[in-house]
Parts: C-alpha cells; sequence; structure tokens
C-alpha cells in the first residue's frame, strides 16, 4: 500500500484496554476501531500514538475526592473537570494498548495524564491548556503540517486533540469510522460542532486511503 506523505501524519489517540469493552473506562464498541485505525497505521510515513498514563490517585479520578461519584463535574483550579473511574494507571494492563493495536510503525508515543494533579485529554496540552506535551514541536520537527486523527473517544480526547491541533495552526481530519464516542450528556453532538467550527474535517478511512 503506497503511504500517504510526510507533511501528513497519523495520531492514534488511546486505543487503550481500560478504553476498550471490560476496561475500567470502556467506550461502547471502543474495540472496533482497531481494525480500522491498523489499515489507517500502515498508510502513513509518520505514526504517533497516545497513551493516557495516569498516576495512582490522580486527581481526575472519583476515589480522590472525599465527595463526587464517577462521571459527575467538578471545578478544578484550571476549570471543569469529569471525575472519571480510576483508568489507565501506570504500568497496568487497562494502560496497555489494545493487544491487536499495530504499534511497531510509530515514530512516538505520547504519554499525556502524568500529572497527579492535572488531567491532559489533549495530546499537545495538559487541561490548563498550557502545559505542552512536546508533541507539537516533535512534529514541526518532522515536517507535519496535517494530522489525521483516530481513536478514543470522539468527545473527549479525539476533540481535545484536534482543537488544539487547529488552534496551533495544523490541517487536521478527523476518521469518524476510526473513532467511538462516550457521548456522556449530548457531548458527542456538542464536540462534533466545535470540530466542524474550528475548521476540522471529517472524513471516513476510505476516503482518507483513496486520498
Amino acid at each position: 500500500m503506497p503511504r500517504l506523505t510526510e507533511d501528513a501524519a497519523l495520531l492514534v489517540i488511546d486505543v487503550q484496554n481500560d478504553f476498550c469493552s471490560g476496561g475500567a473506562l470502556a467506550v461502547p464498541e471502543g474495540e472496533t476501531v482497531v481494525p480500522v485505525v491498523n489499515r489507517l497505521i500502515e498508510a502513513f510515513q509518520v505514526v504517533v500514538l497516545t497513551q493516557d498514563w495516569h498516576p495512582p490517585g490522580h486527581a481526575s479520578f472519583a476515589s480522590a475526592h472525599d465527595t463526587g461519584d464517577a462521571f459527575t463535574m467538578i471545578e478544578m483550579p484550571y476549570g471543569p473537570q469529569v471525575l472519571w473511574p480510576d483508568h489507565c494507571v501506570q504500568g497496568t494492563s487497562g494502560a496497555a494498548f489494545h493487544p491487536d493495536l499495530i504499534t511497531d510503525p510509530a515514530r512516538l508515543i505520547v504519554r499525556k495524564g502524568t500529572n497527579p494533579e492535572i488531567d491532559s485529554y489533549s495530546a499537545f496540552f495538559e487541561n490548563d491548556q498550557i502545559t505542552a506535551t512536546g508533541l507539537a514541536g516533535a512534529l514541526a520537527d518532522l515536517g507535519v503540517e496535517h494530522v489525521v486523527m483516530a481513536g478514543l473517544a470522539t468527545d473527549y480526547c479525539v476533540c481535545w486533540s484536534a482543537l488544539d491541533a487547529r488552534r496551533l495552526g495544523l490541517n487536521v481530519t478527523v476518521v469518524e469510522d476510526a473513532c467511538r464516542a462516550i457521548d456522556l450528556d449530548g457531548s458527542l453532538a456538542s464536540a462534533m460542532a466545535s470540530m466542524l467550527e474550528s475548521g476540522v474535517r471529517i472524513s471516513d478511512s476510505e476516503t482518507v486511503l483513496a486520498s
């Protein structure tokens, strides 16, 4: 299969066991993206994978708070924060990539959410929108101008990554059939509207591979 040019990178967001069926924070049908993502990986010269990689007791975990159930919202110093079940704890099987995901072609693996006090949905910035992960600089060094995104979940980590990439001046395509959503209280519709408004292109894997 011909590989897409080096100015385009595939960014695979958080295809990890805890976000798939049976995981601590399972995205409905999350594992069904794996075959689609694998086909995309084979087509790109530049592939970047991300992992949620939380220390135990992370501030975004409901278990770290005396009050507040999972999936409720609290206010953190950096802004609103959903409290999540404990997930993707560093070194656990839940934090590992899905076993069927092709990982060898990756140029870079970005681990995010490592600061115990700040969550990090985006592959580019922590949720304070200030602290950078280093991904933007790495893509610039590789000459990447267009980021194609796939993974989990559409309405959180994919969306935040896409919006930040646009804010950084990158062209962005989200591959809809290579993503799945949590859809918490209408979050999917809101995320899609925000991405489209920011200039993110929504496409499908066959169109991307044909290009």
